[in-house]
């Protein structure tokens, strides 16, 4: 699925639109099923220097798919993405790349409780609406 949030042709207002990539982060409550539920999305666009992650967990949704599910796990998994995206210090060496490289290590395929889904692109003036957006469409 690809996306695009432009404004209006011809509108005076009109801004540059830029190119993004992003995914879906996915919670995996037993990896061994391969059920999952949308938690957050991760943003990339390397135009507007902008790498973030939006997350939402919905603790009965997640007890659907496992009653026992670790919701500590999944948060701890989820604050981690965010503190790559922002590049802190407690993030450690995966935190400490070029946005890009970031992104691509967030993205890797990985057998873990926060998986994320296929990486799909788009254009927008404003990386952060469009990151919410995805958040209210794909998420909420």
């Amino acid at each position: 699925m690809s996306t695009t949030s432009t404004p209006s042709p011809g509108s005076a207002t009109s801004a540059p639109c830029l190119g993004f990539d992003y995914t879906l982060l996915q919670a995996v409550p037993r990896v061994d099923r391969g059920e999952r539920i949308n938690v957050g999305a991760l943003l990339y666009c390397k135009e507007a220097d902008f790498l973030a992650a939006e997350v939402h967990i919905d603790p009965a949704r997640l007890r659907a798919l496992d009653t026992e599910v670790d919701l500590t796990g999944v948060t701890d998994a989820l604050e981690a993405i965010r503190a790559i995206c922002a590049g802190d210090e407690s993030a450690g060496q995966a935190g400490a790349g070029t946005l890009r490289s970031r992104f691509g290590w967030l993205t890797a395929p990985r057998s873990a409780v926060v998986q994320t889904g296929a990486v799909h692109g788009g254009l927008t003036a404003d990386p952060t609406a469009e990151l919410d957006r995805l958040m209210n469409r794909l998420v909420r």
